[in-house]
C-alpha cells in the first residue's frame, strides 16, 4: 500500500472585513518615491497644466519634478534666506515664492530668471499664489500681518489689509471670484477681504478666549463654503449666510498642518502632525481611508489628474504615491487628441480606434486533436512528497516534527503533523531527547498558539506532555525557564479572559430573558 500524505486540516477562518469601494480606490496609490531633502518640506504645489509638474519647497530652494520620472528638473535657489511657497502659475510657465527676508520673487520656470521682484513686506512670507482667475496678480501673506495682491506686469500693489493682529499663515484667492480673498492668521481668526471695497468683509472664529492659530484655509471652487484648521479641529464655514460655522469636528490627535481636494473636490485630504492623512467624503465629512507616514506631515497635495499624492515632512522626506489610471479613464484622449490637432483623415480612416488597444491573446491552450481510432497511452507522474511526509515514510518523527517548526511553515501544517504523530503513537518520541536548542522551538509554538482556539485544545496535550517530560530538567537553561513562565501567564490570562467571557455571557442572559418577558 502507497504512503498516504499528511492532511492539512482546514480551519474556518472569520470573514476579513471587506473593504469599501473608496477605500480600494485610495488603497490603489502605493509604491511610494521617498526623496530625502536638506530641511523640512514646507510646501508643494502641482501645476494645474499639463503634464502637472510640481513645485517642492524646502531650505533655500524651490525645486520642480517631473511627475512621470520624479526626478528634478528645475532647482531656482536664488534665495538669501529659507524659501516658502513655491507656486507655479495656473498656466505653468511662471513661480512665485517668498523667502524669510520678506522678499517675493517671480521666475520664469524654463530660464530660472528673476523676471519681478515685490520687496515691500519687513518679515517672512509664508504664503504666495498666484490669483486663478487673474494671472497677473499675486497673493502673498507675511508674519507683518499684511496681506498684499499685487499686480506682476507693474511689479506694484493692487491692496493691502492690515486687519490681522498676528502672523498670517495660510491664504489663497477665491478660484470663482478673482476679487474675494480668503486668510487665516495667528490671531485665531478667517477673514474674508474684498480688493473692490479694500476692506475685510467677514470674519469667522476668534470668539473664545483660548482660541487656538488658524494653520490653513481652503475655500470650496463654488466659492460659498470655507474649511479652516486650528490645531487638530476642522472647521467648516457657509460664507453665504456671514460665515456661520457649519460643523467643526476632529480626526486627528495632533495639528492639521495641510488641507487638499482632490480633482472634483468631491474628497478631502487632512495632513497631520500625528503623522496620518486622512480622506473625508465632503458630503458626510465621514473617514473613509487613512494613509500613515514616517514622521509628521508639514504640506499636501494631489495632481488634477489624481494619479499622484505628494506630501512633504518634517524630517526633510518628501513622499510620492503613484495610482496607475484605468485604461477607461482616459478612453476618449486619443480622439479629442486628432481632433485638436486637425488629422480629421486619421479619425475618419478608421486606423485611430486602435491606438494604444494591442491584442488579448487567449489563455486557454487548444486541445490536441487525432483520429478517433488512435490510441492514447496515459502517463503518471509520479507523486513529489513533501518533506516531512518523507520523513514521516522513514519513520524520522523528532526530523519531522523539526521541519515544521521553522518559521515559514503555517500552524495549519504543523499541528496536522502532530495530529498525525497522535495517531501514530509517535508525538512521545518525536519530543524525548531534546536540549535547550530543540526545545526552544517547541515552547515557542505552544505560547504563541495557547490562545488559538483551532489549536487551543492539542496545544493544551502537548504542553501537558512537554511539562511531564521535561520537569526534571527546569533550572538548567534560563531560556526554557522564561519560556515555561511566559506559557504560565499566558494560561492565566487566557483562563482569567474566559471567566470574563462567562460573566458577561450570564449578565446577557438576564437582559434577553427580562427583555423577553416583558414582551410577553
Amino acid at each position: 500500500m502507497d504512503y498516504q500524505p499528511v492532511v492539512v486540516q482546514r480551519h474556518a477562518r472569520p470573514a476579513a472585513a471587506k473593504h469599501s469601494p473608496e477605500s480600494r480606490y485610495w488603497r490603489q496609490f502605493k509604491h511610494p518615491v521617498f526623496i530625502k531633502e536638506y530641511a523640512p518640506v514646507t510646501s508643494i504645489q502641482f501645476s494645474p497644466s499639463k503634464p502637472h509638474r510640481y513645485a517642492v519647497t524646502a531650505a533655500t530652494r524651490v525645486q520642480i519634478y517631473a511627475p512621470r520620472t520624479q526626478k528634478v528638473t528645475k532647482t531656482i535657489s536664488r534665495f538669501k534666506d529659507v524659501a516658502r511657497s513655491g507656486n507655479i502659475r495656473p498656466d505653468g510657465k511662471l513661480v512665485v515664492a517668498g523667502d524669510d527676508t520678506g522678499l517675493v520673487q517671480v521666475f520664469d520656470i524654463n530660464s530660472r530668471a528673476i523676471l519681478r521682484t515685490l520687496d515691500s513686506h519687513k518679515q517672512p512670507v509664508h504664503v504666495t499664489k498666484f490669483s486663478a482667475l487673474a494671472p497677473t496678480q499675486v497673493l502673498s501673506c507675511s508674519d507683518d500681518t499684511t496681506v498684499k495682491l499685487w499686480d506682476v506686469p507693474s511689479q506694484a500693489e493692487v491692496v493691502t489689509f492690515h486687519a490681522h493682529t498676528d502672523y498670517v499663515r495660510s491664504g489663497e484667492v477665491s478660484t470663482s471670484n478673482p476679487h474675494l480673498i480668503l486668510t487665516g492668521s495667528y490671531d485665531a481668526t478667517m477673514r474674508l477681504f474684498d480688493t473692490r471695497t479694500s476692506q475685510c468683509e467677514m470674519i469667522m472664529g476668534g470668539d473664545t478666549s483660548n482660541a487656538v492659530p488658524v494653520e490653513q484655509v481652503k475655500m470650496f471652487p463654488s466659492g460659498t463654503m470655507a474649511l479652516s484648521t486650528a490645531g487638530p479641529i476642522l472647521r467648516l464655514w457657509d460664507l453665504v449666510a456671514g460665515g456661520r460655522c457649519l460643523r467643526a469636528f476632529s480626526n486627528h490627535q495632533k495639528t492639521i498642518t495641510s488641507l487638499a481636494f482632490d480633482g472634483s473636490a468631491g474628497r478631502l485630504l487632512t495632513g497631520s502632525l500625528d503623522h496620518m492623512v486622512k480622506v473625508y467624503d465632503v458630503s458626510s465629512y465621514k473617514v473613509v481611508h487613512t494613509m500613515r507616514y514616517p514622521a509628521p506631515v508639514l504640506c499636501l497635495a494631489i495632481s488634477p489628474d489624481e494619479t499622484h499624492i505628494a506630501a512633504g515632512m518634517s524630517d526633510g522626506t518628501l513622499s510620492v504615491r503613484r495610482r496607475q489610471p484605468k485604461a477607461s479613464e482616459g478612453a476618449d484622449q486619443p480622439f479629442t487628441a486628432a481632433l485638436k490637432s486637425g488629422a480629421f483623415e486619421t479619425f475618419l480612416g478608421g486606423t485611430l480606434p486602435a491606438i494604444g488597444q494591442g491584442r488579448t491573446k487567449s489563455k486557454i491552450k487548444p486541445k490536441p486533436t487525432g483520429d478517433v481510432d488512435e490510441l492514447r497511452i496515459e502517463s503518471r507522474r509520479a507523486r513529489h512528497l513533501k518533506e516531512y511526509d518523507r520523513l514521516l515514510k522513514g519513520f524520522k518523527y523528532s526530523a519531522a516534527l523539526d521541519s515544521v517548526l521553522r518559521k515559514n511553515v503555517p500552524p495549519t501544517t504543523t499541528f496536522s503533523l502532530i495530529q498525525e504523530l497522535i495517531h501514530r503513537d509517535g508525538l512521545r518520541s518525536a519530543l524525548a531527547g531534546r536540549d535547550d536548542v530543540l526545545l526552544e522551538p517547541v515552547l515557542r509554538l505552544l505560547v504563541k498558539h495557547i490562545t488559538d482556539p483551532r489549536f487551543g485544545e492539542m496545544v493544551c496535550d502537548v504542553s501537558s506532555l512537554v511539562i511531564e517530560m521535561y520537569t526534571p530538567v527546569l533550572g538548567q537553561s534560563p531560556l526554557i525557564d522564561s519560556l515555561f513562565m511566559r506559557l504560565r501567564k499566558k494560561v492565566l490570562a487566557e483562563i482569567r479572559f474566559q471567566k470574563e467571557l462567562i460573566k458577561t455571557k450570564g449578565a446577557l442572559e438576564m437582559i434577553f430573558a427580562s427583555a423577553t418577558l416583558t414582551a410577553a
